[in-house]
């Protein structure tokens, strides 16, 4: 993090990052002076309302972070910025977007937590887009043409108003990750499956936190007879949705082997979470969440490299669950390596349902878009392993084999997708 003084003093003149928190109410003109390198600026958690004309002297400007701030509208100056491709508004206040308010190379938009009731009638403009958050707003529809925004690979509309899902929202070709729960047509009132029981939050002695994620954090806790954990939601919204539609949604989802095991709930006036068992420490994650640079895809750790037949176990086991889970009509909508664990056996646990959206209020076909939506996710998680394989593996057969069905699994042509159930029959059948 950098300071205003530093920044006064000409002492940050050259670098290509800034993050100032300083209880900025408004935009430091100082800023300008970087013109010539700056690349992302991050004015998060301040209270800013406007960014002045001058922000389009900002010509390298690649990605801006606002999220925090009194922005009750997109500033239009925005749209003037030539390289900007990734743009954050988390919880503002933001009621107006108005049309042409964007660059038209946007590639990453965040509204999550604001107040918009509806989108431009332009929003079709934004052809690039790639990634848009837009959960906790008040939104009842989606303008037709945001049909045209054919890159889209990740959307979340989940805690809005909508009264409906679009046509042509499930028929986007590259759109892989969708969240929708949460919505007047499909929000969750109460716990829906009441299978496990209710455990008071007395009943646990929380030791330690061993997680975090973007709807809540998970402790070590004790009971009178083992070691459990507990994920206690952080708050009545997340990024991703309600917490009662994961917890709706993680139940609904039954037990699966390949699944994090739910042992009970906790429903108390103040405090909603999930008591699971606790995962054995052998177990670590698959991947990294995303970066700036790769945007909707998994990262891994330098030098990991995964075998070509742990790439065929974990895809196998994978495709197994994923069909058990639309089997019970639940849309994981995060389909990813981060949300993955396994052991040195490559044994797979999957979980973190805080993008899951419950199906069965939708019709057949609906169902079955989304599922192929799903796929096309699944199929990225393939693509996303095989970039770890070694040289020597690329030359098996297997490799191959892998390879073909990532492609089929992310063909553009929805309709040309094979089902979960059916890529577990190709896969059980590869060798």
């Amino acid at each position: 993090m950098n300071t205003l003084a530093q920044l006064k003093a000409g002492r940050l003149n050259g670098v290509t990052r800034l993050q100032l928190v300083d209880g900025l109410t408004e935009f430091p003109l100082e800023i300008l002076t970087l013109a010539d390198t700056l690349e992302v600026l991050d004015l998060s958690n301040n209270n800013l309302t406007t960014l002045p004309d001058e922000f389009a002297s900002l010509t390298k400007l690649k990605r801006v972070f606002l999220s925090f701030n009194q922005f009750k509208h997109i500033p239009k100056v925005l749209a003037k910025c030539p390289a900007l491709i990734m743009v954050a508004f988390k919880g503002n206040q933001i009621t107006q977007f108005a049309l042409n308010s964007l660059p038209k190379n946007i590639e990453w938009l965040i509204l999550t937590d604001n107040k918009l009731s509806a989108l431009p009638s332009d929003f079709g403009n934004y052809t690039k887009l790639k990634k848009l958050a837009l959960a906790g707003n008040s939104l009842k529809h989606l303008p037709e043409s945001m049909a045209n925004c054919t890159n889209l690979e990740l959307v979340r509309l989940s805690a809005n108003n909508l009264t409906k899902l679009d046509g042509w929202l499930l028929e986007l070709p590259k759109l892989a990750w969708l969240a929708f729960a949460g919505n007047t047509f499909n929000k969750a009132q109460c716990l829906t499956n009441s299978r496990l029981q209710n455990t008071p939050l007395e009943n646990f002695k929380l030791k330690k936190v061993i997680g975090q994620g973007a709807s809540g954090v998970i402790h070590l806790a004790k009971t009178a007879h083992r070691d459990v954990a507990v994920k206690l939601f952080k708050g009545a919204i997340t990024s991703d949705g309600y917490p009662l539609d994961e917890v709706n949604c993680c139940l609904q989802a039954g037990s699966h082997k390949n699944l994090i095991n739910v042992l009970s709930y906790i429903e108390q006036s103040t405090q909603l979470g999930l008591v699971m068992e606790l995962i054995d420490t052998n177990y670590t994650n698959l991947g990294l969440p995303p970066s700036l640079e790769t945007c909707t895809r998994d990262t891994f750790n330098d030098g990991c490299n995964y075998p070509i037949e742990a790439v065929y176990k974990i895809s196998k086991q994978m495709a197994n669950t994923l069909t058990h889970l639309h089997d019970n009509y639940v849309s994981h909508g995060d389909i990813y390596a981060h949300n993955t664990m396994i052991n040195e056996q490559y044994d797979v646990l999957f979980g973190d349902f805080g993008a899951a959206t419950n199906l069965a209020m939708l019709s057949k076909h609906q169902q079955q878009q989304i599922q192929l939506i799903e796929v096309r996710a699944f199929g990225c998680l393939i693509e996303d392993l095989l970039s770890t394989v070694s040289f020597n593996d690329k030359q098996n057969e297997l490799f191959d084999k892998m390879s073909d069905i990532a492609a089929r699994a992310v063909n553009t042509a929805i309709a040309s997708r094979p089902s979960f159930k059916g890529l577990s029959t190709l896969l059980n059948n590869l060798v």
